[in-house]
């Protein structure tokens, strides 16, 4: 796409994820009911989170929650379909919506007697409770509905299980009490994520996205990196990453970057399964990319009880390394087989892009500087999003016109909701934990499985990690063992916190490219005409370093920037060896030196991992026997025995 060949910022904008929703087309009556509905829950929000009266009174907590949850409850009863070939709203769901509403609205009216007399109505509660499976049903799946519905019942029948499961147990009135009035569920943690801490920041990211911000970062990258060797695939993973992190979406973003960058990767030479993989990896990479990041960041800085900017600062070298090794990787299969770059023609002019664009990259500047310096937290994205709508109106392809600010709401809306439909319903898992007390059983008992051993509860903690992200969701899986597995982890072998709880984090996430669910690789494969489960093994190759880099962290808390950082000095640099090393090994062609003969790939993949690992004897082995294979697979170039296509 050239310089003068882009789209207007408005027909750039994408719908944030891959499930899609039925509003119909811009100014429709379905599209219009859905925007003032969230323009509502938007507009109390704002007033909530920065003190402004509505009828002479502030909203207490307990209120602004009600109006939240009853609000998104029913856009996303307007926006998601029971069934996906549904394109208009039935009866049923506009009953569904009008009830959950309803219902809310009258909870909020009790909000006082509810935190300070216990009130609660039993039948309505139910109500809601059965509206909030559904929406978990439409928004996650039946995979996501039988997590939450299968953990919320576990009060019933906590005390028919044995050793480390059993628990308190609840009747069916009690549970419901718990899950829908208490703070150990609706009006708990989650509610608070996403009503406080997460909104700003889907406002922010609708507000990019809305003006453009997706294609930017798009023609950005190609402008960087498209003449390269391989272009295509290193302008996906950059549009991806940047894309990711206003998103906090992986879905989103394959759907978004992966429609334009995956035909281009295709014509170029990379083959379909390959090309729909580096998206995949990419895309999954995103979500634990500064600034912003996936709404998993900030319940993670609620659970560990840090501000998000610790979050924010802990993630910048893990996901710097992923990066890393995924360019490289892409890098030397492109050496390996011989693809060039794109047509400089054909790519958009760096200074054009860059005088179209320069209002994003400023208000990203400005958000992290509010994040870091300030330390405004949550208030950084409203104000940085008011920065964007300002600045908006220095050019005409992002002025924000009233068809463009409506378009921005319901891009606004559509995030919210969805985000909502899928954290609310988690609500009645973290109740069923709390209540029960199994969240401390089951860290004695693992600390017991393990007997005192750090290395089997890490095992034990990869194993339940991969299970649980394949079950559910990876905030499901975060959420469930960051109360059970990471105080073990901790207790045992006195690890950093921050370090242990993203070592959770990635790897409940590595389940969306690992088989057998690979939910982001098929996505993508389905994009590029691909089979699913090759894409998926092809995925989880070329995202190798985010399989044992947290292990790295774990044990050299240095790599989330925790503690002492004088390990950097060494193991930073020991580590980009290691994964340039790796990479060679798993591509076949090895930056600066040459073609990889294949019987030297595996050792030289083995050497790389050894000689990332941070343990002095692991290092100094590993880098002796990478001098000799390095020396080997020169010699071989030098001579002519294998050469670059």
């Amino acid at each position: 796409m050239s310089a003068t060949q882009h789209p207007p910022a408005a027909e750039t904008a994408v719908e944030p994820s891959s499930e899609t929703t039925r509003l119909g087309g811009l100014f429709s009556f379905t599209s219009i009911a859905f925007v003032l509905l969230c323009t509502f829950g938007l507009g109390m929000g704002l007033a909530y989170v920065f003190g402004v009266p509505i009828g002479g009174r502030r909203l207490i907590e307990g209120q602004y929650y009600w109006v939240f949850i009853g609000t998104f409850l029913a856009a996303a009863f307007i926006a998601l379909p029971a069934v996906k070939s549904h394109t208009h709203v039935p009866i049923y769901d506009i009953v569904a919506a009008a009830l959950g509403f309803g219902i809310c609205m009258w909870f909020s009216m009790y909000a006082w007697e509810i935190v300070q007399a216990g009130w609660t109505n039993f039948y309505a509660g139910v109500v809601l409770w059965l509206l909030m499976l559904e929406i978990a049903r439409r928004s996650g799946g039946i995979p996501f509905l039988l997590v939450v519905l299968v953990l919320g019942l576990y009060p019933l029948v906590a005390d028919y299980f044995p050793g480390l499961l059993m628990g308190i147990p609840y009747t069916f009135e009690r549970m419901i009490e718990a899950h829908v009035f208490r703070t150990e569920g609706l009006m708990g943690i989650t509610t608070k994520i996403v009503a406080e801490i997460v909104l700003g920041f889907l406002v922010f990211a609708g507000v990019l996205i809305a003006t453009g911000a997706g294609q930017f970062f798009i023609d950005l990258a190609n402008a960087g990196f498209g003449k390269y060797r391989g272009g295509p695939a290193k302008v996906s993973i950059v549009a991806s990453a940047f894309f990711g992190s206003l998103s906090g979406s992986i879905f989103s973003n394959i759907a978004g970057t992966g429609s334009i960058t995956i035909p281009t990767m295709k014509k170029v030479g990379y083959p379909p399964h390959y090309a729909g993989a580096i998206e995949a990896c990419a895309s999954t990479g995103g979500v634990v990319m500064p600034p912003v990041m996936g709404a998993i960041a900030f319940v993670m800085a609620i659970t560990i009880g840090v501000d998000y900017a610790t979050v924010m600062v802990a993630a910048i070298l893990p996901s710097a390394l992923f990066y890393f090794g995924l360019i490289l990787q892409v890098d030397a299969y492109a050496a390996r087989k011989g693809l060039v770059g794109m047509k400089p023609e054909n790519l958009p002019s760096a200074r054009e892009v860059m005088k179209r664009g320069w209002p994003f990259l400023l208000v990203m500047i400005f958000l992290v500087w509010g994040l870091l310096y300030m330390r405004w937290e949550y208030y950084a994205p409203w104000y940085a999003s008011a920065l964007m709508i300002a600045l908006s109106f220095l050019q005409r392809e992002t002025m924000m016109t009233p068809a463009r600010i409506f378009e921005t709401l319901r891009q606004v809306g559509t995030l919210v909701t969805q985000t909502a439909a899928i954290i609310l319903p988690i609500a009645f898992v973290v109740s069923a934990l709390t209540i029960t007390g199994v969240t401390g059983s089951m860290t004695s008992g693992l600390v017991a499985l393990g007997g005192d051993n750090v290395y089997l509860v890490i095992a034990l903690g990869v194993l339940a990690c991969f299970i649980m992200g394949m079950a559910g969701l990876a905030i499901v899986a975060y959420i469930f063992l960051a109360v059970t597995l990471a105080p073990a982890i901790i207790e045992i072998g006195g690890l950093n916190t921050v370090a242990v709880h993203f070592f959770i984090v990635y790897y409940a996430m590595l389940s969306v490219i690992t088989p057998p669910v690979g939910a982001a690789a098929f996505l993508a494969a389905t994009i590029a005409g691909a089979k699913p489960m090759l894409t998926s093994f092809t995925a989880m190759r070329l995202g190798v370093v985010i399989y044992f880099v947290p292990l790295f962290f774990l044990f050299q808390p240095a790599l989330v920037l925790q503690g002492d950082l004088t390990p950097l000095v060494y193991v930073l640099p020991s580590i980009i060896i290691g994964i340039t090393l790796l990479s060679g090994g798993l591509e076949g062609y090895l930056l600066g030196v040459g073609m990889v003969r294949p019987w030297l790939r595996l050792p030289l993949g083995i050497a790389g991992f050894a000689f990332s690992f941070p343990g002095l004897t692991t290092t100094l082995v590993a880098g002796v026997a990478s001098a000799v294979l390095v020396a080997v697979i020169w010699r071989d170039n030098r001579n002519g025995v294998v050469a670059v296509p």
